[in-house]
């Protein structure tokens, strides 16, 4: 696999290695998860049509990506599902949902700290964004925030590594502790794997995304059983698809302690 040899450094799959001026924001405790007001509808309705429109733009023009496997979803467009997708993309992961899914019933999982950025933060909720709560009550409010979008076809984007690694060509571990969304609603998952290729012209890498699914488990087991299921299966699909990736704009090498 051909390397630009640009390194970052890292001790744990884990880490953070892209740091944010507002890393320790709180959400306030009468945190509003939905927009659901009218005028705040007419803002959603704004917000999400301009995020589509430079998603276009982005992530087909400026990063040539191809997404492949999106006639997966097709059948289940009038109703509320999951994606789970390797985060390695500071920006596109953040636009490109809008094109998967249908932007109006698009919703996505992020860090309370996108809250504290001036001008965007104030605006991510009305783009369907849904941050993990700091406490166990904000936890609670989260998933009946899920539980209410999944029931309006809302469809929820995960990115279970939780930080962002730019560039990264390989899946790293992460927990099953988002799988009981699905679980809990009974909603069919997908995973949305992001691959790297040789450039056409210039530096940066051509990207090939592969959605894959439904994975749909048993019903007759326990929702911990359900819960393992879903994510020792998307987590074996996303690592089959990893392999499509065949070049190299960041190396990261892990640091012993």
């Amino acid at each position: 696999m051909k390397s630009l040899v640009k390194t970052i450094y890292y001790t744990e799959p884990t880490d953070d290695v892209v740091q944010s001026a507002h890393q320790d924001f709180q959400l306030p405790d009468d945190f509003c998860w939905l927009r659901t007001k009218p005028a705040e509808r007419c803002w959603s309705l704004m917000v999400r049509s301009s995020a589509k429109a430079f998603a276009y733009l982005y992530t087909y023009g400026y990063r040539q990506t191809r997404i492949i496997g999106l006639e997966k979803l097709r059948p289940y467009q009038k109703q509320g599902y999951f994606v789970y997708g390797n985060h390695t993309q500071p920006i596109n992961d953040v636009f490109m949902p809008f094109l998967v899914g249908q932007a109006r019933h698009f919703y996505a999982l992020a860090a309370p700290a996108n809250w504290g950025i001036p001008v965007i933060g104030p605006l991510l909720s009305f783009g369907g964004a849904l941050p993990v709560g700091n406490s166990l009550h904000q936890t609670a409010q989260l998933l009946k925030a899920i539980q209410k979008v999944v029931q309006h076809q809302g469809h929820v984007f995960i990115y279970p590594e939780a930080h962002v690694w730019p560039a990264y060509t390989e899946i790293r571990p992460f927990p099953d502790t988002s799988f009981r969304f699905p679980v809990k609603t009974q909603s069919p998952a997908f995973c949305m794997t992001t691959t790297y290729q040789k450039p056409r012209f210039g530096k940066k890498p051509r990207l090939t995304v592969f959605i894959d699914g439904p994975f749909i488990p048993a019903e007759n087991q326990s929702a911990k059983k359900q819960q393992v299921w879903l994510h020792d299966q998307i987590q074996a699909a996303m690592n089959q698809r990893a392999r499509c990736s065949s070049y190299e704009s960041i190396k990261y090498v892990q640091e012993r302690r």
